[in-house]
């Protein structure tokens, strides 16, 4: 008897696990809810957008997000943080170009080379043609940047220019005009000059950064790489230790060693406590820092636009930041609904929310005529005047931007030619020692490539 409640027993669990079984097989044979809008599923495209922006910069991108998904329910973005634009691009290249992929990754300015490159991305011309959209109504300066060959490939977010903020109450009690802040090269070591105070305050100060040397030889009109800054052909060598870039590096020493030039290093925190404290008088800053340097210091603040040199005719600013782009290799409904998504950021109404939100420029100048914008002037007019260093800048491929795969290799090479410079080594040598590494950094890439 125990023996044949025993088999019965033994024979009941093999039943149940055979009906779990069939139950189990039966539900994933079931089509799976990819999120189509297709017909055989009534719920949205979802898709996923990767980005860098943390405090402020996610709070408003998370609102403008949330604003997209309750404006229809055709689509829905989920927006993921993924730590620095470095990290976010690591974690890209293990799932790129393929179904895995987030639809839209937000990478930095100096990753358009390698983005274009990767095999990753959809051109963002793709959908411009096919939707026949109108991008003039785009900032014709921030899309010079992401046009390759007369091509769009990624679409314009968060993007900035270098100014010099300054101290207006040290510019009064310097005997320096507030009102007209100085221009030239030449101009700023004089006020400097003024303006420091032993032991208490130094005249000048920039960022040990590669992206503000950039910008002191991108308003000359200088090149950073051959074959027209890389626009016209794969780089092949540097060329910013010409006499643009000696021009930088000069007008740096001089001040370094007249004693009115502070080094802070390069933390953006040290360089703006520093003038927060009243430490430093004027500095140069992202466009993106000038309402946190109001906010922040305890006197009047000034915003102008980056100075240049007297013997030649100021061209103008690059644009930096970061772009959007489209992922290859995923589904076209999950790329409509990236385009879509895309499309709506680029409205007056999100940029204008995007502008105040964060300090960035608007990509849709129309956002600038929004009353929250035009209220929030009247409280900083100082956003005016990085509006207009950019609308002002003359397009060229200087002012365009250079492209090269290996820009933050170069960036780093600049910013050691930078230390040097600081420690007493010539101009000269310090430069051309951040070529020779940068132009090795270009061989490996160009021969990697091949």
């Amino acid at each position: 008897m125990k023996k044949k409640l025993k088999m019965l027993f033994i024979f009941s669990v093999l039943a149940a696990m055979l009906v779990t079984t069939a139950c189990s097989n039966s539900e994933s044979q079931k089509p799976k809810d990819n999120g189509s809008d297709d017909g055989k599923s009534s719920g949205p495209v979802e898709i996923n957008f990767w980005h860098a922006m943390s405090g402020a910069g996610q709070e408003v991108l998370d609102g403008i997000v949330a604003d997209f998904n309750n404006s229809q329910d055709k689509y829905k973005v989920n927006a993921e943080f993924q730590g620095t634009y470095e990290e976010s691009l690591t974690k890209l290249r293990s799932v790129g170009g393929t179904e895995n992929a987030p639809a839209i990754t937000q990478v930095f300015e100096v990753g358009t080379k390698y983005m274009i490159e990767s095999g990753f991305i959809e051109p963002m011309q793709t959908f411009i043609d096919k939707d026949n959209y109108d991008v003039s109504q785009l900032e014709k300066n921030i899309l010079n940047y992401y046009t390759v060959d007369g091509k769009l490939y990624s679409m314009p977010f968060n993007s900035s220019t270098p100014v010099m903020i300054y101290n207006k109450d040290a510019f009064k009690e310097a005997g320096l005009d507030p009102e007209d802040p100085p221009q030239t090269f030449e101009e700023v070591k004089a006020a400097a000059e003024k303006l420091t105070k032993k032991d208490e305050r130094y005249g000048f100060s920039m960022l040990t950064y590669g992206w503000f040397f950039e910008q002191l030889v991108a308003t000359q009109g200088g090149l950073y790489v051959n074959e027209e800054n890389g626009r016209e052909g794969d780089a092949t060598k540097a060329v910013f230790n010409g006499e643009e870039g000696m021009r930088v590096f000069k007008f740096l020493d001089d001040m370094n060693k007249a004693g009115t030039f502070g080094n802070y290093g390069t933390n953006w925190d040290d360089i703006r406590a520093a003038f927060q404290t009243g430490k430093v008088a004027m500095y140069l800053d992202s466009s993106a820092g000038v309402a946190n340097a109001i906010n922040s210091s305890p006197f009047d603040v000034g915003v102008a636009f980056i100075p240049y040199p007297e013997e030649v005719e100021r061209q103008g600013v690059a644009i930096g930041g970061a772009s959007l782009w489209m992922s290859k290799g995923i589904s076209e409904e999950k790329q409509e609904a990236a385009w879509e998504f895309m499309k709506y950021l680029q409205t007056p109404e999100s940029q204008a929310k995007w502008h105040i939100g964060t300090g960035y420029f608007a990509i849709n100048p129309a956002a600038y005529d929004e009353d929250i914008v035009k209220q929030e002037w009247e409280k900083y007019p100082q956003f005016k005047v990085t509006v207009d260093q950019l609308q002002q800048t003359k397009p060229s491929v200087a002012t365009q931007g250079a492209l090269i795969s290996v820009f933050p290799e170069s960036r780093q090479q600049v910013v050691t030619a930078l230390e040097n410079l600081y420690q007493g080594t010539d101009p000269q040598e310090a430069l051309d020692q951040a070529v020779e590494g940068t132009n090795r950094a270009i061989e490996i890439a160009n021969k990697t490539k091949q």
